[in-house]
């Protein structure tokens, strides 16, 4: 050893081969804390590193095999926790910056002294501590810490790199993605990144969920009922517009009578005269004059009740209670009107059914009887219940996919839906990996392209 070399560096010297010569964390930590705790005078050195949230004591000077681990090392380690949160040294007597000192107070008690607390650091981050304890106020305390702090930032490093090797391999697994030491710790960090990315991704893709399929779905009434015009005629009143609640019976519709009541008086008054005609040929005993007034008051009374009846038809009334889903003829009175064009259309209220549309690559896992979930687009966050009733067996093209329709049947209060909401359907098919939920699409175009690419 240099004799011109200061006292200073060769503590420090003496320090780091202290830790050197020894092959594992406990012996290497109490020989530092020892070797320390003789250099600056101190009664006592305790030196512990970060595990999870808190400090851990790991050797004491002059210590042997105690355990660190008793309720009379908590104030021990609190100093420590209090120094490693602030990241900076923590000395009591308070001279120096300003910084929180109240574990060291506790520490110190009632006995006097000084104690000083330097924290390990190791890429930036504060991941241990060392703590010195005085009987006495040593002279110059912060000029003290101050040596101290490049004590501990000499051997500090070479314990944290045993405590990290010493530590189980999940522990490790867990910190070492983003403090791997080592010139190749870049390297090594990638490569624990990729596995534990890669082991959460195995796990993710092999996690069973529930299976799905569907597709767009809208509203319609189990029975549509179209209201037709029963005779060539005009419009004259309109009662009930699209959205209007009916009852049974309830008048829809007025079409013109006028002409109906001029034939209705037409054929009364012809009837009328066939019945005088017969009457005066019965007082003559006219046989031959009877049966010709009776054929034509058959006649007559023919003609009025195909008038009446038609009169009848002309007031248009609700066949059962539903709503009007189609035909707004409010501003259309007076239109002239052909016999069978369709004026109105009426929709059960409390009976309705839903029209999914399957794409023709998943039809093949739908089943009679399966039930799903209903989301329209009117009431997005109420899932409304749903059962596969039918598939129709033909497919048809629909923005630019084929697709199947499925008929279901609806168990939701009829007062939240109407005929013509839209919205999206899906059906539970069962259980599968998450991975083939997301991927199966594209193995089965991969695999049915690489079949027609095939000679």
């Amino acid at each position: 050893m240099d004799p011109r070399m200061p006292d200073a560096q060769i503590l420090a010297l003496a320090l780091q081969a202290t830790v050197l010569a020894h092959g594992r964390l406990r012996e290497a930590a109490t020989a530092f804390a020892s070797e320390l705790a003789n250099g600056r005078g101190c009664a006592r050195v305790g030196v512990g590193f970060v595990r999870g949230h808190q400090v851990e004591l790991v050797a004491v000077s002059h210590g042997s095999g105690e355990n660190l681990h008793r309720q009379a090392f908590n104030a021990l380690t609190a100093a420590m926790d209090e120094a490693v949160q602030q990241g900076a040294s923590v000395h009591w007597p308070a001279e120096g910056a300003p910084a929180i000192r109240h574990a060291h107070r506790l520490l110190l008690g009632e006995r006097g002294g000084a104690v000083a607390t330097v924290p390990i650091v190791h890429l930036g981050r504060a991941v241990g501590a060392v703590t010195c304890e005085w009987t006495g106020a040593p002279p110059g305390l912060p000029a003290l810490v101050s040596e101290l702090e490049n004590n501990v930032s000499l051997a500090g490093p070479v314990l944290h790199l045993m405590a990290q090797r010493e530590q189980p391999w999940h522990r490790r697994l867990r910190q070492g993605a983003g403090h791997v030491p080592g010139a190749d710790g870049g390297r090594r960090r990638t490569a624990w990144l990729l596995a534990g990315a890669a082991v959460a991704l195995a796990g993710l893709l092999a996690l069973p969920v529930e299976y799905r399929v569907g597709g767009h779905a809208r509203v319609e009434g189990q029975q549509m009922r179209a209201i037709v015009t029963p005779a060539d005629g005009y419009l004259q009143a309109v009662h009930v517009r699209p959205g209007d609640r009916v009852q049974a019976g309830q008048l829809l519709l007025e079409m013109s009578d006028q002409d109906l009541q001029l034939q209705k008086r037409k054929w009364s008054s012809e009837l009328g005269q066939h019945e005088s005609a017969y009457a005066s040929a019965l007082a003559r005993a006219d046989r031959a004059a009877m049966v010709i007034a009776l054929a034509r008051m058959e006649e007559a009374r023919a003609h009025l009740g195909l008038v009446e009846s038609e009169l009848v038809r002309a007031r248009i009334t609700a066949p059962f209670a539903g709503i009007v889903v189609d035909g707004d003829l409010s501003q259309s009175l007076g239109a002239p009107l052909e016999r069978g064009k369709p004026l109105l259309q009426l929709a059960p209220l409390d009976r309705y059914r839903v029209m999914l549309q399957v794409d023709e690559r998943d039809i093949g896992r739908v089943r009679v009887g399966q039930r799903g979930q209903l989301s329209l687009s009117a009431l997005p966050w109420d899932a409304l219940p749903i059962r596969a009733v039918r598939i129709t067996p033909l497919a048809r093209p629909a923005e630019g996919r084929n697709v199947f329709e499925v008929e279901t049947d609806i168990t939701a209060d009829a007062e939240r839906i109407r005929p013509g909401l839209e919205g999206v359907g899906k059906l539970d098919t069962g259980r599968a990996a998450l991975g083939w939920v997301w991927f199966h699409g594209v193995a089965d175009w991969l695999r049915l392209a690489l079949w027609s690419w095939a000679v």
